[in-house]
């Protein structure tokens, strides 16, 4: 039986796919393991229609997840609606360089000896 180049090539190529597939796959499983540790009482999450808030309670068996959104406001959703956890980063901010402006600030200048350039017009 002999193949041509085209028919090894297709192989290839599909070969190539199906690693593919399998390896995101597997790397999607990973991610979602570690999620799901992450999912504790005290956790501060992000559902997946956008709601933040502070797991309560958890609930094996009905999978259930209490949520407090505000104080005092308890939510019951489903373990899978959890997106994920929020990890609190603290914010940075980067040094201004000394002379330069930062962008979008607005300067104070004040005209010194300096006059205005005011072009009047020819009427």
């Amino acid at each position: 039986m002999v193949f041509d180049p085209f028919t090894i090539i297709m192989l290839a190529v599909l070969a190539v796919l199906i690693f593919f597939m399998f390896r995101n796959s597997r790397k999607r499983q990973h991610d979602a393991r570690e999620m799901q540790t992450k999912v504790v009482p005290g956790a501060k999450v992000m559902t997946n229609f956008g709601l933040f808030g502070t797991i309560l309670s958890i609930d094996e068996e009905e999978n259930r997840v209490e949520l407090e959104t505000t104080p005092g406001t308890v939510l019951t959703v489903h373990r899978q609606t959890i997106a994920r956890v929020v990890d609190a980063v603290e914010a940075t901010t980067p040094a201004a360089v000394e002379g330069e402006p930062e962008f979008g600030e607005r300067v104070d200048e004040t005209p010194g000896d300096e006059t205005p350039d005011i072009k009047k017009s020819d009427d």
